[in-house]
């Protein structure tokens, strides 16, 4: 599977939310940035051999909302987001073997136990709100 375009008006429509079963892998990036160009082929490689994963790439230049919305400080930065939970957000590229081991990791996650610590964490978070 190629790289899509993620924007903010497509954003909806191309990651899933909670209840979704998808795993989207996002590379935020620039144009005039030496490292997105270097980590870019690696990340479009990644995503012919995980056709089950939807690969996106932002362009931080024209998505400045949306990079602003991950908090995204410095580029190349890659974040990945199962059924609707950021579970990795992290500067800075990735050697091809380093990208394959997080997205044999990310595989692995217990979604259910993701799922029951973001309740928790939000459950808490509410209580401290009211509090």
């Amino acid at each position: 599977m190629s790289t899509v375009e993620l924007t903010t008006e497509n954003f909806d429509d191309i990651v899933p939310g909670p209840e979704g079963k998808d795993f989207v892998l996002i590379d935020f990036w620039a144009e005039w940035c030496g490292p997105c160009r270097m980590f870019g082929p690696i990340f479009d490689r990644a995503s012919e051999r995980h056709e089950d994963i939807v690969f996106a790439k932002v362009d931080t230049e024209a998505q400045q909302e949306l990079a602003a919305a991950f908090d995204v400080q410095s580029i190349p930065t890659l974040a990945i987001i199962r059924e609707g939970v950021l579970v990795f957000a992290q500067p800075g590229a990735l050697p091809e073997n380093a990208l394959e081991d997080l997205i044999g990791q990310a595989r692995t996650l217990d979604m259910a136990e993701v799922h029951a610590g973001v309740a928790k964490a939000r459950a808490k978070a509410e209580a401290e709100a009211q509090a």
